[in-house]
């Protein structure tokens, strides 16, 4: 087991780099110059522009400003934000916890939702109620994230009053969000369950299972469920980078906290060090997750653990 999480660590390292690289190449080629943004309107002449640029470093060989930032953020220092003048790690600290929250309860909800569809499907394979959940999950998958929430604003707040639309704070400003991005989550976790359940019910130790006089949910209950399981857990890992992604729009469209509008602030500001503070944070926050759904893969299919180390 220790070799196998060696090779994933040493793994995830260049990963990390390589999307420091690719972040720190792609703003500073973006238009606009985050001089002239903080200088807005402040009739600056260029001795200031020249004096601002000096001091943020801005006039240093791109290498060397790569370096520097590569070294600092090593120690977990990401530079002060340009507008702000805060470290960037207390900007992303305090919107973090938001994400987090928001990110952990839209998992638990694609879990449960995914995995009941999924179950029910399987287990009613070929009738009205497989096709009407599988054509519910289609939905989910083809369903962008802000018109599903615009939709559950539109049933839940407006129309039924049950929740409020935005703001932050309570379980009750947190439940929307969170389907929004849960529901959509788990489309795709409720086909994934479905098919690997109808395969796992075609071994033959489940033959042997129903000839005991076991009922088929109890067959599925006890001895399939655990088995299709296994690829929920590396499905998780794989779409973490979209339930990133919808984060970004869901605190936009439900007026939240967090990282996603932190990193549209800091993208329309030309906030360079908070860009590439929080695109790091999450690469690693990514990295990480995948680290550990490999290694909780590895531990329930260890099949995959002594092929991975035979190959080293």
């Amino acid at each position: 087991m220790l070799t196998f999480i060696r090779r994933r660590v040493l793994l995830s390292v260049p990963v990390v780099v390589g999307v420091s690289v690719v972040v720190f190449s792609i703003i500073h080629v973006l238009p606009g110059d985050p001089v002239l943004a903080i200088l807005s309107g402040a009739n600056a002449t260029p001795e200031q522009e020249r004096a601002l640029r000096t001091q943020l470093r801005l006039d240093d060989p791109l290498v060397v400003q790569y370096v520097r930032f590569l070294g600092r953020a090593l120690v977990g220092d990401f530079g002060r934000s340009i507008f702000s003048g805060r470290p960037v790690i207390e900007e992303i600290g305090d919107q973090l916890p938001s994400t987090l929250e928001l990110a952990g309860t839209a998992i638990v909800i694609a879990v449960v939702v995914g995995v009941a569809l999924g179950l029910l499907a399987a287990v009613r394979h070929d009738t009205w109620i497989d096709r009407t959940a599988m054509l519910v999950a289609l939905g989910g998958v083809s369903m962008p994230s802000f018109w599903l929430g615009l939709l559950l604003i539109l049933i839940f707040s407006l129309q039924l009053g049950w929740l409020p639309a935005t703001g932050q704070g309570g379980l009750s400003r947190l439940i929307l969000p969170a389907a929004t991005i849960g529901l959509n989550y788990s489309a795709v976790i409720a086909r994934l369950v479905r098919s690997s359940l109808l395969d796992v019910l075609n071994n033959n130790y489940i033959s042997t299972a129903r000839a005991k006089g076991l009922s088929e949910w109890g067959v599925t209950l006890k001895h399939a469920l655990g088995n299709a399981l296994i690829p929920v857990t590396t499905i998780i890992g794989v779409q973490l980078g979209n339930l990133l992604a919808g984060t970004i729009i869901v605190e936009t469209v439900f007026s939240r906290r967090g990282m996603g509008r932190l990193a549209v602030t800091a993208v329309l500001d030309k906030d360079y060090p908070l860009i590439q503070g929080v695109v790091l944070v999450s690469a690693l926050g990514y990295v990480l997750t995948n680290l550990l759904v490999d290694v909780s893969y590895s531990a329930l299919d260890p099949r995959i653990r002594h092929r991975d180390v035979a190959e080293a």
